[in-house]
């Protein structure tokens, strides 16, 4: 099983792509990361519609999509572990996670979504979900193996 993370934006050098840089380094399932970025300034509605258009196709064809929407489900750590378990255990190739821009997910990402999960109902700077996110898929990791990294 392969994880993408499918992200609007670049990281630039800092604390927060440092934490994802040493999360994802710990990750043994291969990772890959796609950043993609509409560079014409659109009104929002536009800008949306178009980065859906470049997340959605660097999708890849048969990935479970886990879209990341404040208005998703707030699962636990073991229950997000258990149910990347499940995707694992059911043979699926990929699991891709999707990262919106500032102004959130068009309803197309949603839709093709399998899961919408989100970190709580506060917002998160979209680069700073990147870390935290990394480190939930490094969590999943060790909670699967029965490493005793996470802890009840």
């Amino acid at each position: 099983m392969r994880v993408l993370l499918c992200a609007v934006g670049r990281a630039r050098k800092g604390p927060e792509r440092a934490l994802f840089e040493h999360f994802t380094a710990q990750l043994r399932w291969p990772f890959e990361l796609r950043e993609v970025e509409e560079r014409k300034k659109l009104p929002v509605s536009q800008l949306q519609a178009s980065e859906a258009s470049l997340l959605l196709r660097a999708i890849p064809e048969g990935a479970v999509v886990v879209a990341m929407d404040e208005r998703g489900k707030s699962l636990s750590s073991r229950a997000l572990a258990n149910q990347v378990g499940t995707w694992r255990d059911d043979g699926r190739d990929c699991i891709a996670f999707v990262i919106g821009g500032a102004d959130g997910l068009d309803d197309t990402v949603r839709k093709r979504a399998d899961l919408l999960l989100s970190f709580g109902k506060l917002t998160w700077p979209h680069i700073l979900v990147r870390g935290m996110l990394a480190e939930q898929l490094y969590r999943c990791q060790q909670i699967l193996a029965g490493h005793p990294y996470h802890r009840d």
